[in-house]
């Protein structure tokens, strides 16, 4: 009976540290689209006065062939941030192809390499529009000063035209872009975090509930796990053995 009522201690401290875990356990969603009509209507032209987006939000800008357009937005350890633009061009006075290209930069101003996406792309001296996208390796909340590994803070997204030809400088163009992210969870935390996010003198681009700096991890849940299930492991063993070691009962005549 004894070792019945461990057994049973056991599984309820397991169930109670598990809890409070169980809607971790879902995936968290990407941050919906704002259905305010605060969202940004123009871009800047450098880093200094890139225009912050939030992610979801989707940010348009009206330019001319030849301009820089630069937004920030903010991305936190554990996500891994997707950028998609789409550019709309002038139905005429188009005579030649036109190469456009969206590059990704971190508070650093460090470039970030794209792991999927169409980063750069020609449009036909017929298209209507060009559409671009650039996805990054997962944001880390910690790595060592020589790696170039995404780090939480602020992202600049520059959009432009590269080797313009002079006939198609100064045409207006329609440019849309849009921050998402998708969180990777556990699979890519590591120990440690940074004191201050990337880029927090520059423009404001800062989560709406605050920066988390890589406190919370899923592979906390995990680690409850192995503890309860070591835990049930042992208290079985040692049932188990006590039952074997026990003498068998002789009534006396």
């Amino acid at each position: 009976m004894r070792t019945t009522r461990m057994l049973a201690t056991t599984l309820l401290t397991g169930a109670a540290l598990l809890a409070p875990a169980a809607p971790v356990l879902a995936d968290t969603p990407s941050p919906s689209p704002s259905k305010s009509s605060g969202a940004p209507t123009e871009a800047g032209t450098t880093f200094r006065t890139a225009t912050p987006v939030k992610q979801g939000q989707q940010a348009t800008a009206t330019a001319s062939s030849g301009d820089y357009l630069y937004w920030v937005f903010p991305a936190d350890a554990g996500q891994r941030p997707t950028v998609d633009a789409t550019v709309t061009l002038p139905s005429a006075g188009r005579q030649a192809a036109t190469t456009w290209r969206i590059d990704v930069y971190d508070g650093l101003r460090r470039r970030q390499p794209c792991m999927y996406g169409a980063q750069s792309r020609a449009a036909a001296p017929d298209a209507t529009s060009v559409t671009l996208s650039c996805t990054l390796r997962p944001v880390r909340a910690w790595a060592d000063g020589w790696s170039n590994d995404p780090l939480p803070g602020s992202y600049y997204v520059r959009l432009t035209a590269v080797g313009l030809p002079a006939s198609e400088r100064g045409l207006p163009v329609k440019a849309e872009m849009k921050p998402t992210s998708k969180d990777t969870g556990g699979a890519h935390a590591v120990d440690g975090s940074l004191s201050t996010p990337l880029g927090a003198g520059g423009p404001k681009a800062e989560p709406e509930d605050g920066w988390s700096s890589g406190w919370w991890t899923d592979r906390w849940i995990w680690t409850a796990v192995g503890g309860v299930l070591g835990a049930l492991a042992g208290v079985a063993g040692y049932a188990l053995t006590r039952g074997r070691g026990r003498p068998s009962y002789v009534p006396q005549s």
